[in-house]
């Protein structure tokens, strides 16, 4: 005889033992989801139907030419243009390093679209930066780790397809123009909390401004901010799909990086892509292996039996919203961001629609909530990627890290409760009416 709760145990308890044993996240989700099937005694031909089914989604191709995108973006001399063009803008502030640091994130991130490779590329040119002129390490290390969360709000951001797709098939273009507003303010309140930092530690001043200093780097940087705007212009205002605007960018990127910058050859050009193919491997693979998963809870009614549980601890909305985060950042702290999205948006997002949460909105707040996830243990891969960067130790890491954890709070707080701050661009330039 089977038993429901008996399939529920085998599926949760499974793929969290393989987590903490380290094994690879897309292979943990699918054992998991094996043997689940097999104790239900669903045939395992159900596996690859359930894998081919969630591969076989035409906004899902996005994802490949996006990481493509960012690939050869951030190898073909983009970094260093966009640094330059932070630096003349806000590089004359107190602690202007830093604020240049947040401020190219912000440029890179909509580049990349991922707070991995920001860091990893920005990582190498700033960190050593900001030492030589004064500032801590474990600070800079914290500023370069913060900011890089940016580039999963700003668009194009490949997470936000995933979401769409996770979702049932959301506008991709609506997520896009919600994300420009979260982003920005989370810039600006890591430029406050570095500014208060700075002023205390009596981190130095930068250059004075010269106007004719910003014209000459944005006029270099032009090309690289151009193909976030064929992105993000085409896919908001209809003229193509958001995988065909990915394709088209893939494409500039690549003529920008060889022809206009001439800082990338043929032969760094297979490395670049032999580098994504590594990326996309991983994020399809599990993508696949995540739809099984997906079969599984949906068929032990698992999301009716949380959105119950979350729902019997209150009937109070904040309550459920404050709950609903709890639960997204304690998944960010042993789960990458991929899998989170992909596992807990089926069963999480009809409980936020209930109390008034729209989906544009609860997307966002959700990538937010991962990005967070990303910067804590014992998980968090940008984390360990800055303290590898900066040769910091991880714990020097954390408690630099703890102010700017406080600043991304309050925005996530202002994102959950002011639908306003992430639906007002969708709302008057998309059209959308959730």
């Amino acid at each position: 005889m089977v038993n429901n709760n008996i399939a529920v145990m085998i599926l949760l308890v499974t793929f969290f033992m393989l987590i903490l044993l380290r094994v690879n996240i897309a292979f943990a989700v699918g054992i998991a989801s094996c043997l689940c099937l097999m104790y239900l005694r669903i045939p395992l031909s159900n596996v690859c139907q359930q894998m081919v089914k969630g591969l076989n989604s035409f906004s899902l191709m996005a994802v490949p030419f996006f990481i493509t995108m960012g690939g050869l973006m951030g190898g073909g001399g983009i970094s260093e243009r966009l640094i330059k063009l932070a630096d003349s803008m806000v590089g004359w502030m107190r602690g202007g390093a830093a604020m240049v640091n947040i401020l190219a994130s912000l440029f890179f991130g909509g580049i990349s679209g991922s707070a991995s490779a920001d860091t990893a590329s920005l990582g190498n040119i700033e960190i050593p930066m900001m030492v030589n002129m004064g500032y801590d390490a474990d600070f800079s290390t914290a500023v370069t780790i913060t900011s890089s969360v940016e580039g999963l709000l700003i668009p194009p951001s490949h997470n936000m397809v995933i979401y769409a797709t996770a979702a049932g098939g959301l506008s991709v273009g609506a997520l896009f123009m919600a994300g420009y507003v979260p982003g920005v303010m989370l810039a600006l309140s890591l430029m406050v909390g570095s500014y208060i930092i700075s002023v205390k530690r009596h981190y130095p001043k930068g250059e004075p401004f010269k106007f004719s200093r910003f014209l000459t780097c944005m006029k270099s940087s032009i090309w690289a901010l151009l193909s976030v705007m064929i992105v993000v212009v085409g896919v908001v205002f209809g003229v193509f799909t958001a995988t065909e605007s990915a394709a088209i960018a893939v494409i500039y990127s690549l003529l920008v990086g060889m022809f206009v910058y001439k800082e990338m050859s043929l032969k760094e050009v297979w490395k670049v892509l032999g580098e994504c193919i590594d990326t996309l491997s991983i994020v399809l693979i599990l993508c696949g292996t995540s739809s099984i998963f997906g079969y599984c809870l949906t068929y032990l009614h698992v999301p009716d039996l949380a959105a119950n549980a979350i729902i019997g601890c209150s009937h109070n909305p904040v309550v459920i919203a404050l709950l609903i985060n709890l639960i997204l950042l304690v998944l960010g702290c042993v789960m990458d961001m991929a899998p989170i999205i992909l596992i807990a948006t089926p069963i999480l997002l009809p409980v936020a629609t209930s109390i008034g949460i729209s989906p544009i909105q609860f997307g966002i707040i959700m990538v937010l909530n991962c990005g967070i996830g990303l910067l804590t243990p014992p998980v968090g891969s940008v984390l360990f990627i800055g303290s590898a960067v900066s040769g910091v130790k991880m714990e020097r890491v954390v408690k630099a890290t703890l102010p700017f954890y406080i600043c991304m709070i309050i925005v996530l707080m202002l994102l959950t409760f002011i639908p306003e701050v992430s639906l007002l661009l969708p709302r008057v330039f998309g059209g959308y009416g959730g």
